[in-house]
């Protein structure tokens, strides 16, 4: 067994041809990814499908499995075409089970990795003026779109890996990922909004930079 690198606030284990990841999501959430999976292959993209157990369950204590990819780290600018034909297809699709788009924290405190209750309110403002600015069109969006999860094999077939912040959102938060124009703030501010319990440190840099 070999630990991978990556998964930051996950752990990631290498099994022969597949990958165990420990997991804070539940089994609805997981098997939200599916669908996308199939979906994604019609663009050109291919997408780890988790794996089920012998009894049928996606999650099994807390970890998940799939298949593992061989491939070398993509600029994000390489997929941009297919991500958007991928956004475009999946407007329609539901929002994934314990999660909230950036929009819908303007009215609710809670969702996915993201928990305003205990954040400085002065903050929380700022965040959800920063949301507020997005479009309200949501699609199915990676959320963390960088080359470390862009995997292109030897067949030049780019490989989409670790869906684990995807959710249904703007597409704002995947387009500003190969875009020559500084991060907007409404990304900033989900970065933030999401490091504040996982990543702490993280959180409050970035909130400095927030609010200067």
């Amino acid at each position: 067994m070999q630990h991978l690198h990556g998964g930051h606030r996950n752990t990631v284990l290498r099994l022969g041809d597949h990958v165990l990841k420990s997991t804070r999501r539940t089994e609805a959430a997981i098997a939200w990814l599916v669908p996308i999976c199939r979906a994604a292959a019609r663009f050109g993209l291919a997408v780890p499908a988790p794996i089920a157990s012998r009894s049928g369950s996606l999650v099994v204590d807390g970890w998940t499995c799939e298949p593992f990819v061989d491939g070398v780290p993509t600029p994000p600018n390489r997929v941009a075409s297919a991500m958007r034909d991928l956004h475009i297809r999946l407007r329609s699709h539901p929002q994934r089970p314990g999660f909230a788009s950036a929009r819908d924290l303007c009215t609710i405190d809670a969702g996915g990795d993201v928990d305003l209750t205990d954040m400085p309110p002065p903050l929380v403002t700022a965040l959800r003026a920063a949301w507020a600015t997005l479009p309200a069109e949501r699609t199915v969006i990676h959320g963390d779109l960088n080359p470390s999860n862009i995997l292109t094999d030897a067949n030049s077939t780019p490989h989409l890996i670790d869906w684990d912040e995807a959710r249904s959102d703007a597409a704002t938060f995947d387009l500003a990922t190969w875009s020559q124009t500084p991060t907007p703030r409404a990304v900033l501010a989900w970065e933030i909004a999401c490091c504040w319990h996982i990543e702490p440190e993280r959180a409050r840099r970035l909130a400095q930079q927030f609010t200067d």
